[in-house]
């Protein structure tokens, strides 16, 4: 049925009928929020629709049927000036719920595409096709993680809501709900039609179906919300534990996915030489010219992210220092990555990562990051083998919007021989003021060094791209490592800025 197409009439439900049938309904709500708690996924819910479809009383209503501890509610407003300066799908990924809760999306990401619309401001169609292609990809990305995706639209004929809104109206305690803007929806009902059918045409994927409620009768409207979200979690919850359990087989000796990453690392020469003279005077000419190219960013509102990867003991600590040194202080944050708390594990992997994005004009400098998935993960086996393949085109997907809004990303992965690990261990043991570098995990994952070195030929084929260069950078030698990430950053920032102007 389109959405502009008069409903069939519905059958209306007494209240009789629905004080009858509403007990059992709550009860077995209660028992799902009991049940999910324990349960390895969240529920994340958006009710959309037209206006006067009741979607305030319907939250009202949820509300009180469900045992508000494990329940979080979102009504976003229009985005803030902190939300304008990070990715469209920033306030949206940091806002999602913990698994076992129930997330309650009474604005969504749906929402400011409707409101424009509203209001007269056409998208034009390669811009919404682009929109709702992030959409897609951010509902996929939930879903494959696990998330009960359940979207709402409300509906009503354009006939049925003037029928509403004057009823409304017409009440002195209800009277308030009406507002301008309901009436301009509906003059503008036809055209807002068009584009509602058109986003849940586009959206409607498996994961995140849609379902059309008809809110003519409001009693048979909340009934069969609380159905819905019963059936759905019940399937949900049957596909669920047919899953292997959160924590796979370790990949002991992995196959590469793309056999020319491994070369590549493999190709990288590792016999340069810096003297500690040249060092420094090189070093000064590239931190003052690094230091301007992030002024110049900052400026020009373009934040800059810095991801460092590499072997244990590659130098990444020591190249970081260096690299800050040339940025304001009040403008960067270091952030180390380590293993996930329990929050962090609540979530999905990315979320950790999305919420330190640093806004217009800032930096921030990741040590280690995101590309954990792909590496001690994988080889660890604390993602299924499902997970983190597809985690490859998930990362790219997060460093392109990343790229989209204006950021500038920097991978560098510190390359350094086997050799030349064991004598920087050998060394940090031998050095009291160094020790605390060093422990039993950093031989373990040394002894695996030829199955890392699959998975990180994979990391670097898979997730280069012209948005997000991996840079690899030889470091057997630490300053002829360190000037090269200076000299790296700032020609890549310098020509970002020039190609945006």
């Amino acid at each position: 049925m389109g959405l502009s197409s008069p409903a069939k009439a519905v059958p209306r439900l007494t209240k009789k009928q629905y004080t009858a049938r509403l007990p059992a309904l709550r009860e077995e709500l209660v028992q799902l929020q009991v049940q999910l708690k324990d349960a390895p996924f969240t529920v994340v819910l958006i009710v959309a629709g037209v206006a006067g479809s009741g979607r305030g009383d319907l939250l009202n209503t949820l509300g009180e049927w469900l045992d508000p501890r494990g329940v979080e509610t979102f009504a976003l407003q229009s985005p803030s000036e902190e939300e304008r300066e990070r990715p469209l799908m920033w306030r949206y990924w940091r806002n999602l719920p913990v698994r076992g809760r129930i997330g309650v999306f009474a604005s969504s990401w749906y929402t400011e595409t409707l409101h424009e619309q509203l209001h007269g401001g056409v998208k034009a169609r390669a811009e919404l096709d682009h929109e709702l292609r992030r959409i897609r990809h951010f509902e996929k990305l939930l879903a494959d993680d696990g998330t009960l995706v359940i979207k709402l639209w409300l509906n009503l004929s354009k006939k049925d809501q003037r029928t509403r809104l004057r009823a409304l109206e017409a009440d002195p305690d209800k009277a308030w709900r009406v507002t301008e803007e309901d009436w301009l929806a509906h003059q503008r009902y036809t055209p807002l039609a068009r584009t509602a059918q058109r986003i849940l045409d586009e959206t409607d994927r498996p994961g995140a179906r849609w379902t059309v409620v008809d809110a003519l009768d409001e009693r048979a409207r909340n009934l069969r919300v609380g159905e819905i979200i019963l059936r759905q979690f019940r399937a949900h919850l049957k596909k669920a534990q047919r899953l292997v359990a959160a924590t796979g087989r370790p990949d002991r000796a992995p196959r590469a996915l793309a056999p020319s990453g491994v070369r590549w690392l493999r190709a990288t020469p590792l016999d340069q030489r810096l003297g500690e003279d040249d060092y420094e005077r090189k070093r000064e000419k590239w931190l003052g010219r690094l230091y301007r190219a992030l002024r110049a960013a900052y400026e020009a509102r373009r934040s800059v992210v810095f991801v460092f990867e590499g072997w244990d003991a590659a130098g990444k600590g020591g190249a970081i220092r260096r690299l800050a040194s040339a940025i304001d202080v009040r403008f960067y944050r270091v952030v180390p990555i380590a293993k996930p708390t329990d929050e962090e594990k609540a979530h999905h992997y990315l979320w950790r990562f999305w919420r330190q994005i640093p806004r217009d004009g800032y930096v921030t400098i990741f040590d280690r990051s995101w590309y954990g998935r792909v590496l001690v993960e994988r080889l660890e086996g604390f993602a299924r083998p499902d997970e983190w393949r597809r985690a490859f085109g998930e990362i790219s997907d997060f460093e392109e919007q990343l790229a989209e809004h204006g950021t500038i990303v920097l991978k560098f992965w510190m390359h350094i021989s086997r050799d030349e690990q064991l004598r920087r261990f050998r060394a940090r043991e031998d050095t009291a003021y160094k020790q605390h570098k060093i422990n039993a995990e950093d031989w373990r994952n040394r002894r695996k060094w030829e199955a890392y070195e699959v998975a990180v030929g994979d990391m670097l084929a898979l997730t280069d791209h012209p948005f997000a260069r991996w840079h690899l950078v030889p470091a057997n030698n630490k300053r002829h490592a360190r000037l090269e990430i200076l000299r790296t950053s700032c020609k890549v920032i310098e020509a970002a800025l020039e190609t945006k102007a």
